[in-house]
């Protein structure tokens, strides 16, 4: 049986051929987008000429005073992240003045209500009742159902959870290292008063049978908490009491 080091190992380097892939994939998508630019500044270029050739100016309207609104988004685009610099789990905790909180497992089972109430151990959440159906795989700008999330827990995911109310380029930080690796990850911002600036969330399978609910709470943001959540999903994604790939 390989041992728990192995298990790390295999998973770095699957995270590194998932993100040599999505490297590759994101140079033709951008070669496409490149040429589609071409093609649409020569489509402008023809309808400039020809408005100037009849005299007119379109009909557009006047936006002085009232133009674009801006965007708001909770995920800004333009973040970015230092590259690793730890690759132990409680080395890289320790340097982000962040805490590893454990729980037992158990009251798990499905509700068909997502009006339900749930009182679940932390917040946010590590285990417990939770949705018949999981949230999907991706980065969220309105958060879905904490049992919801729970549920995805189960399947193997890690949730790593943000205050909204952090500042944009914050976000936009998070953002980019919810894309640096996607592979079984939810990103989310918590509403429902976690204390914790940013958190991850992870339910291992043991022991059985409810397993053990895994929690990194991070009180305050700051650059070193990347290499706590990686090493933190590093060891905990996959291991849930309901695998799902």
């Amino acid at each position: 049986m390989a041992s728990r080091k192995e298990q790390k190992e295999q998973l770095r380097r699957e995270r590194e051929e998932r993100e040599a892939a999505a490297k590759a994939a994101e140079r033709r998508r951008r070669l496409v987008g490149y040429g589609a630019a071409a093609a649409l500044v020569a489509a402008v270029a023809v309808v400039a000429v020809v408005l100037l050739l009849s005299g007119g100016d379109g009909g557009g309207s006047d936006t002085a005073g009232g133009g674009k609104a801006e965007s708001g988004d909770v995920l800004p685009d333009d973040g970015s992240v230092p590259g690793p610099k730890i690759e132990d789990l409680q080395e890289a905790v320790q340097a982000a003045d962040c805490e590893l909180k454990s729980f037992k497992g158990g009251g798990g089972g499905h509700t068909r209500d997502l009006g339900e109430k749930i009182d679940y151990d932390s917040n946010p959440p590590t285990h417990g009742r939770h949705f018949e159906i999981p949230a999907d795989d991706q980065a969220y700008e309105e958060a879905p159902d904490a049992k919801e999330l729970v549920h995805s827990l189960e399947h193997g995911r890690i949730v790593v959870w943000f205050k909204q109310d952090l500042p944009a380029e914050q976000r936009a930080n998070l953002n980019a290292l919810y894309d640096e690796d996607q592979f079984q990850m939810l990103l989310a911002p918590n509403e429902t008063g976690m204390t914790y600036a940013v958190a991850a969330s992870a339910w291992n399978r043991d022991p059985p049978p409810g397993g053990t609910g895994r929690l990194l709470g991070c009180p305050e943001y700051n650059e070193q908490i990347f290499d706590a959540v990686r090493m933190f999903k590093d060891e905990h994604r996959s291991n849930g009491p309901e695998p799902v790939p």
